[in-house]
């Protein structure tokens, strides 16, 4: 039988083509899902960090908030299994393992967006608080191996749970372990000010990310950001909760998940250094009275700024199975977990 061989393009369509590259246009060739502009199909993201969004079929959206740099602030804490539960995660594993995963899961998120957001800096600080010797070696070992640049220092303590207030909104004596944490919130959110140039991701060491996870946040944030003229936050997780309420929201399209307002998350979220600053007094309002529930003053400032979560998840939360705080729906759970063993 002969071969057919597809049509060779005229030369006229390469001068069309060649055109369209000049001024930054993109052709469909429906037929076949190529993009002659660019040599890539419908498969790949056509979409450029920092210059364009482009989601089929809406077309377009040019990028006038690009992403500088992203500060990740992990805060660690592996000697405390649950915060404030006697409950144990899924798996029922050491503390230890959910923030080697953790981090492996960052790590391997971090990798792929470096390839595709090239002209942004990333950088990994550790916050860790009562850790060991042996666990924060190994967390170590892991960051050497990672090429990425990264930073490990332990929790002042003293200097910040001395600003905490020694009774809660329901006027209960606020325990140790949630100064440690509310202490080590307080932290990350001085390093942002201090140390960050533009993004921020303030993660806590159970959530365990897909690989896509941070690049999707990038291209989502740059695209919402362009739209709406201005910063937004970004949290990464499906909660349960959320659809435990018949609230109503708004719907967003991103890179490659679709995206909804919500006002309410956990710590861990991604901004920008422009909202902390904006919100100072807010962020570290949690820092010093625990308010009930805890994350108030998160929610407060989602009444005036976008907050956003993905659907499905990026990131899950690997707590206690039973929690509305935790495993995200219409996620393989065990995948994920396996594919971040150390």
């Amino acid at each position: 039988m002969r071969e057919i061989k597809p049509n060779k393009k005229s030369f006229f369509t390469k001068i069309f083509i060649k055109l369209c590259r000049v001024f930054g246009f993109e052709i469909i060739d429906q037929a076949n899902f190529n993009l002659p502009a660019t040599n890539k199909n419908l498969n790949q993201s056509i979409s450029i960090p920092g210059e364009r969004s482009m989601v089929l079929p809406l077309g377009k959206v040019s990028i006038t908030r690009r992403v500088k740099s992203l500060d990740i602030i992990l805060r660690t804490c592996m000697s405390v299994n649950m915060l404030t539960q006697s409950k144990k995660r899924i798996f029922e594993m050491d503390k230890e393992e959910y923030t080697k995963r953790t981090l492996i899961s960052l790590i391997k998120s971090v990798n792929y967006a470096k390839n595709v957001f090239k002209n942004t800096r990333f950088k990994i600080f550790i916050i860790d608080h009562n850790s060991n010797e042996s666990q924060m070696s190994k967390i170590e070992n892991i960051l050497k191996k990672s090429n990425i640049d990264h930073e490990i220092t332990n929790l002042q303590l003293e200097r910040f749970s001395k600003q905490i207030r020694k009774l809660n909104e329901e006027n209960k004596v606020v325990t140790q372990n949630q100064k440690s944490n509310m202490s080590n919130i307080h932290q990350s959110l001085v390093f942002s000010k201090e140390r960050s140039e533009d993004l921020i991701y303030f993660v806590e060491d159970d959530y365990i990310h897909e690989k896509n996870s941070i690049s999707e946040m990038l291209f989502t944030f740059e695209r919402i950001a362009s739209l709406i003229n201005q910063d937004c936050i970004v949290c990464p997780t499906d909660y349960p909760y959320l659809y435990a309420q018949t609230d109503e929201t708004k719907i967003f399209l991103g890179e490659n998940s679709h995206w909804r307002q919500i006002d309410q998350t956990l710590c861990t979220f991604l901004t920008s250094k422009k909202i902390i600053e904006k919100h100072w007094e807010k962020f570290i309002s949690m820092c010093k009275f625990e308010h009930y529930p805890f994350e108030k003053p998160l929610h407060n400032i989602y009444k005036k700024e976008l907050c956003i979560s993905p659907i499905p998840s990026l990131a899950v939360h690997f707590t206690n199975i039973n929690s509305i705080y935790g495993l995200s729906p219409n996620v393989d759970w065990k995948r994920l977990w396996d594919e971040n063993e150390n």
